[in-house]
């Protein structure tokens, strides 16, 4: 594989995923770790993407947001409307973070009343003037890359609550794996919060489908509902929809 076609995937997986390691770039190109670092170093001097300890993050999903750089911008504000098509007057909400919850904050309508818990200090900012929306901020240790609060006492507060509705956000998404993710600190806080939820939505591009990340989140029959950019009826999910509600 030439230089420029690697490179082009690196920045397919980080668009898609958020972040990636170089260990598992390394192992899907078939090319030494070195070599994964000299690419990533390419194309941060370039400007394309984060280069952190380990791996990469997309510009796209670190703080301050570059709106230009988002990655797949209008088919997360499509998840965003189908997604708050579950939501109803006085619920209790508990949402995550990433690119497309910002989405869904964004399109909050005016009138909704309801009380959102999240992780996210990021998304509570995105709601902070909504005048209908109580916005409870659970904190704990900030993570540098996803911009959550992580930890144990994050995970002691989501097991003192019950919420209607989960909304959350996923890196990997596949009939035999669930849902998954790279992340073993997040992982952890999206098991929680699953586990504080009666129903679970969770969102990812129609890209996403039927990709793993290294680490398990759930079994996708633990999930209520899955909503994408795509169609309901599209053939991508035809065996989904045997599984989950799809949106």
């Amino acid at each position: 594989m030439l230089k420029e076609e690697r490179q082009a995937f690196i920045i397919k997986q980080i668009n898609l995923h958020n972040k990636v390691l170089s260990s598992d770039l390394s192992a899907q190109l078939n090319v030494s770790e070195d070599t994964i670092r000299r690419d990533l170093h390419e194309l941060a001097e370039a400007g394309k993407i984060l280069k952190v300890h380990g791996g990469a993050l997309s510009k796209s999903f670190h703080y301050p947001f570059q709106e230009s750089e988002t990655y797949a911008k209008e088919a997360k504000k499509e998840i965003a409307r189908k997604v708050l098509q579950l939501v109803q007057d006085e619920m209790v909400l508990l949402v995550g973070g990433g690119t497309t919850m910002i989405e869904v904050a964004r399109m909050v309508p005016e009138s909704l009343k309801c009380t959102i818990f999240t992780v996210s200090p990021l998304v509570a900012l995105e709601l902070a003037e909504h005048p209908n929306v109580t916005v409870i901020l659970i904190g704990g240790q900030l993570s540098k890359n996803s911009h959550i609060s992580f930890g144990a006492q994050v995970i002691n507060q989501l097991s003192e609550i019950r919420v209607d509705l989960c909304i959350l956000g996923t890196n990997g998404l596949s009939l035999s794996e669930g849902v998954t993710d790279s992340d073993w600190e997040v992982v952890q806080v999206k098991k929680a919060m699953i586990k504080s939820a009666k129903k679970i939505a969770i969102m990812g591009i129609a890209e996403k489908l039927d990709s793993v990340q290294n680490m398990k989140v759930c079994n996708l029959n633990a999930v209520h509902y899955m909503v994408t950019d795509v169609e309901p009826s599209s053939p991508a999910l035809r065996e989904y929809a045997k599984v989950v509600t799809v949106l």
